[in-house]
Order: C-alpha cells, then structure tokens, then sequence
C-alpha cells in the first residue's frame, strides 16, 4: 500500500525522530567518515555514545541509557537498532569493510526531507520485522491498511491501546487492559510505536506503574502526509 501523498508536499517534520536522527546520522557519517562496526556488525561503542546524547530520543535519554548500562553498545539503545536496520532496508546505507557508510542515495536526499522522510517510513512501517522485539511468538493479525484506518478514526480526539485492540479484535477494553498484556504489547510495538517514531502520532503518559495509562493523538504530519479510505468519515474537530 502507499498511503502517501505527494513527497512535494510541504509537510510538518519537526515530531519526526526517524528523520532527525537519519539527517545526523547521515551527517556525522559525512563529517567523521564511515562509523566502524563490530564483529556482529553492531555499530561500535563510540558512535552508540555519541547518538545517545545527540539523537536526545524521548525515554531513551542519556541519563537514562547509562542508568541501567555502564557502557552502551547498539543493542542497548533500541530506537539505533531500528534506525540501523532501516537505513540498510532503504539503501541509505551499506556495510562495507567493516563499516557503516552512506550511500549516493542518502546523499540525494539529504536536501529533500519530504522524499527521505517518506522512504524511511515507508520501510520502518512496512519493511522492517518488529517481531524481534516483542515477548510473543504470536503474529499481529491484521495489515497497514486496516491499522491506519481504524487509527485514523479512532485517534481523532486520543485513543488507548485498549480501545484500539477491541475495535481492531474485540473484547472489552477492561478486559483487555488487565488481562491481555500481550496483545497490548504487541500492537505498540509493531504499529504505535513505529508511528510515534515516525511523527505521525503523540504518545502521551498518565500515572505510573498499575495505573499508567498511555493515549494516543494523532500529529499534524498525520492529516499532511497520509491519504486514507476513512478521511471521509471524519468529522472536524471542535475546539472551544
């Protein structure tokens, strides 16, 4: 599917981390040279360190990375993890030597952040496998294109995970929220989570612990870059 509209379109970047730390990574890439990689192909420990204090990434911050770390490598910052194997997946970069260096591609793109930020998308939602990082060996049923509808309608005023995984599977949300953690999990990190990182949705906390709710709203980047079945479903929102 491509819910895309034109990559022309002046569109609202600014909530979008996946194009931040790419455009940094492709910098620091073309300031320092190609970033060195381990044995296991893992960025190496100085480039983790630098990326953890410039990519600055909400919930991943410096503080915290060295609160549970003495040192960093790429497995224990996940949101490089993603960007590592999204850049590869779009051919942004390439392995090479020992390695992480850009591609002529990336470079193209450096100056069009609409284009880069689509491609990077396109395959952080739709091309790279987010099983890895859950605690289920169950697939997420359903697609892209049932996911952004539901979304779309949903997430107009603030939807929870609950709520998503009754419309999308049924139950009660309570039921949901109390007793099936797994799905819960799995559709954050398989969809919500790529659609935080991507811009196009606010994640926003309540509470702590057993009484930590999360809801999600829909970004300004949603409405300027997505094109869906359900737009004519929507009703403006009222502000007072």
């Amino acid at each position: 599917m491509n819910p895309f509209r034109s990559p022309d379109t002046d569109l609202p970047l600014s909530h979008a981390l996946i194009l931040k730390t790419a455009l940094l990574t492709i910098g620091y890439i073309e300031e320092n040279g190609p970033i060195g990689l381990t044995p296991a192909k893992a960025l190496k420990r100085y480039f983790v360190a630098w990326a953890a204090e410039a990519f600055d990434w909400p919930a991943y911050t410096v503080e915290y990375l060295y609160a549970v770390n003495k040192v960093l490598n790429e497995h224990d910052f996940p949101p490089l993890v993603i960007l590592h194997e999204v850049l590869l997946s779009a051919k942004l970069a390439r392995h090479f030597k020992g390695t992480l260096r850009l591609t002529d591609l990336a470079r193209q793109l450096k100056s069009e952040p609409a284009r880069l930020w689509i491609l990077l998308t396109t395959h952080l939602l739709f091309v790279v496998d987010h099983s890895p990082y859950t605690r289920s060996d169950e697939p997420l049923f359903g697609n892209w294109d049932i996911f952004l509808n539901v979304i779309n309608i949903e997430a107009q005023a603030a939807v929870t995970e609950e709520r998503l995984c009754a419309v999308l599977y049924g139950g009660e949300e309570e039921d949901i929220r109390h007793r099936d953690f797994k799905l819960t999990a799995s559709l954050y990190v398989h969809v919500l989570r790529p659609l935080c990182w991507a811009g196009l949705l606010n994640e926003h906390r309540t509470g702590t612990g057993l009484n930590r709710r999360d809801f999600y709203t829909k970004t300004a980047l949603w409405t300027a870059a997505l094109k869906l079945e359900t737009d004519r479903h929507l009703q403006p929102m009222t502000r007072h």
